[in-house]
This record gives C-alpha cells, structure tokens and sequence, in this order.
C-alpha cells in the first residue's frame, strides 16, 4: 500500500503514547512541504476555547424573550420557564436567562459575556451529523467540505505540520482537543491538526521509541511512518507533563465533565504551553423528550445540563482571573442547531434552526448582538427561529480580531467575506 493510500483508509493515525491513563493522539501528514510558517499573528498570544454543546441546545429556553412572552408560553406551554422564575439582566428587560444559568448571568452582568441571538446558517439541515460537519467546517450547507474552518486556519500558519514538530520555535501541541473524538472543526487539508488529551493526573514514563532498522519497502516506509507519529506522540506528552506540573494551585471547580475538562485547559494555558486552540465538550442536548420536570419546568434534564454548562464557564473564568491569564483567553460555546419554537407532547423539543450562542472573556464586549426573536402569532410544529446571524460571522470575527489574521486570508480560510461582529472591546 502507497502513503497515499493509507493516509487516504486512516485519515487519523492513532499511535497513542499511553502513560498510565493519559492518552495522546498525533496525526500523520501524507507528504512534506517547505519549512514555512505563515507569519500572520506570531506576534499574538491570544487564545481560543471552544465548547461544544452538543445535541442541539434549546436556545428559547435558554434565552427567554421577556417582550414575546405570551407568544413563547402559547407556543410551548408543557415547557415554558414560568415569568417569574427567569433571570433578570443589567439594562435589559427584553429577555432574560434560564434560572439555571447563575454563573452565565454573573459573567453577562460583569461584561464578560455576550449574547449572539439567532445563529445559524442558511437552509439549515437538521441532521445532527450533517449539520455538526457544516459547523465545523464553516461551509454552506450545500457544501461538502472535509476540514474545519480551525484546522485551515492552522494549516496554512504551520504547512509542514507534522514533519519537523515539534520542534525549538513550536514544541508544543498546535491545538488540543480534551476527549478522545478527533473534531472536524481541527481537520486541516491533509491531516488533522491537534492532538488529544483525556487525563493530566496520572502522567508517568513515557514508552521509548523504536530505533531498529526496517526495510526499504511499502511496508518499511509505512512502518517508519507509523514510528515518526508514535515518537511525535512521546514528544507532546513530555511537554503536557511539564506544562500540566507547573500550576500547583488553582481556583475550585464545581465536580462535573466539563469543569474537569476546562480546569485541564486553563492549568496548561497557565502551564505555559504555547498552544492557542483548544476545544471541549459536552453532550445530552438533543432533548425530544422530558426536557422539564412536568411539576416544574424550570426543573429537569435541560436545567441539569444548563447548570452544568454555567457553573464550569463560570468556575473557568474565575480561574482564568485567579491564574492571571484571563486576557489572553476568550472562550465561545456553539451548538449545532437550536429546537423548533413549539414544544411536542413528550416535554421536549424537535431539531431547529438559529439559536443564541455566547462569547466570553475579559476581552468580550459584553452584551447582546442582534435582536429577541420574533415568534409568530400561529406557531406551527415546524416553525424555526430564523437566522439574524450567519456562524461564520462569528469566526470571521474571531479570526480577524482574535486570532489577528488579515481579512484577505480570512475570506480564503471561509471561502469569502462575512461581515464582522463588535464582540470585543
């Protein structure tokens, strides 16, 4: 079997380092290219947390529209949050938060949080797969694309990446992704672009590396190939078990998945590694069913995960403060769609369409960007939130403002031009 070939049949190459529980998966590259790195933001230090939301978060539940409150109750009945139990905001009586969401509601009073109302995409899919993929490649939906709008990003800073790293100018992970499903959103051109971490507790000796021999074959170049990934593997987890004993003491974090895996992601930050994508995870948000409690719709499954979501961006953020990084750092949530306006018969809610996405950081501007969504007069069970703002405004905007990349290579990385957002200061 050629390289091609077998790049093309395992597009991942998981040779992971194991060190007693720590899992590390370095990715292999069908070819080598010149030893350029692309100079657009070396001089920025910024970075970007992703979290993921993923099922298809219920945004009308989430944020409450206060102004069509009657309509929203009319329209989902067996799960509206009751008027009195939403969450009030600083300066704004338009809508308010999902009592669940306390810590959220603390950043957004502080001006740390902004609210992107009705996200999406046009003619939006709602399957979870398609359209995950079109999320996370930041293409249209009648398009198939498959990398991700990070990995182009990467890709074209670092061309050579995986030969030569890591290496004295980058030693550390380009991006890293805490779990242990590659993300499409890290996907570069010819080969995904982080590497993914499960545990920092249990770091140990890492296995040495193979220095006999092989043949000069398919199977030879194949083989040397597989060791180069393995040894690119070992190198990345002793720069993860420096960075990951360098903190000794950080803020509490409240003892769910996604707290433990920010935690991780600010000790590293912290840690010192050079790394500025990284991406989290939590899932359960495909409610269809008993969504609320039937005596008390503030109460059920949808507040379990929204309190879970609130207190670990919470408790992040007060450690990204106490750690002294908080500058540095902006996180963004996203979900691949949100729920239809109506309710169903089972206390749940059916795949939609826009729905609100927060952006948070010592650097977000805080507030909201766009307007309550309008609910008709007569909801249908197939009526959506319709777009105000398309995704990739969003990472246009990250892009050009976070990430300082030059809007000419912006457009290129998401096929062309989006108009941009005041999301930060």
């Amino acid at each position: 079997m050629n390289r091609r070939k077998f790049i093309r049949n395992s597009s991942t190459v998981l040779l992971p380092a194991f060190i007693n529980g720590f899992g590390i998966k370095a990715f292999g590259k069908e070819h080598l290219l010149s030893s350029i790195i692309k100079d657009y933001g070396s001089n920025n230090d910024n970075i970007l947390v992703l979290v993921q939301l993923a099922g298809g978060n219920d945004g009308l539940n989430t944020v409450i529209p206060i102004n069509y409150y009657d309509k929203y109750f009319k329209a989902r009945s067996n799960i509206a949050i009751a008027e009195n139990k939403i969450l009030p905001l600083t300066q704004v009586t338009s809508c308010g938060f999902h009592p669940a969401i306390n810590g959220l509601r603390d950043l957004y009073n502080d001006g740390k949080l902004a609210v992107l109302q009705s996200v999406g995409y046009p003619q939006p899919n709602f399957s979870h797969f398609r359209s995950s993929d079109i999320w996370m490649s930041g293409s249209d939906a009648s398009q198939s694309v498959s990398n991700g709008w990070l990995g182009r990003y990467l890709n074209n800073k670092f061309p050579d990446y995986p030969a030569g790293f890591p290496n004295s100018l980058e030693p550390d992970p380009l991006a890293i992704q805490i779990g242990t499903s590659s993300s499409l959103a890290l996907q570069g051109i010819k080969t995904p672009m982080a590497v993914n971490i499960t545990d920092l507790n249990n770091i140990h000796n890492i296995a040495p590396g193979f220095t006999d021999k092989v043949n000069d074959s398919d199977s030879g170049r194949e083989l040397n190939f597989i060791r180069f990934v393995a040894q690119q593997a070992q190198a990345y987890g002793v720069v993860l078990k420096k960075a990951s004993g360098n903190v000794e003491k950080q803020a509490a974090y409240p003892d769910n998945k996604l707290a433990a895996q920010l935690k991780i992601v600010a000790g590293l930050i912290k840690g010192g590694l050079k790394t500025r994508i990284y991406m989290v995870s939590y899932e359960g948000f495909d409610k269809h069913a008993l969504q609320v409690s039937a005596n008390d719709t503030s109460t059920g499954s949808h507040a379990e995960l929204l309190t879970i979501t609130s207190e670990a961006i919470k408790a992040f953020q007060n450690d990204l403060e106490f750690l002294g990084i908080s500058d540095r750092v902006t996180g963004m949530t996203f979900s691949e769609f949100g729920r239809r306006i109506a309710s169903n018969d089972s206390l749940g809610t059916d795949h939609g369409a826009a729905a609100p996405l927060f952006v948070f950081g010592s650097a977000v501007k805080g507030g909201f960007i766009g307007t309550d969504p309008v609910i008709p007069d007569k909801v249908t069970n197939d009526d959506n939130i319709p777009m105000q703002i398309d995704f990739r405004q969003v990472y246009s905007t990250i892009l050009t403002d976070w990430m300082k990349v030059p809007v000419p290579d912006m457009n290129s990385l998401l096929f062309r031009d989006y108009k941009a957002l005041p999301i930060f200061r």
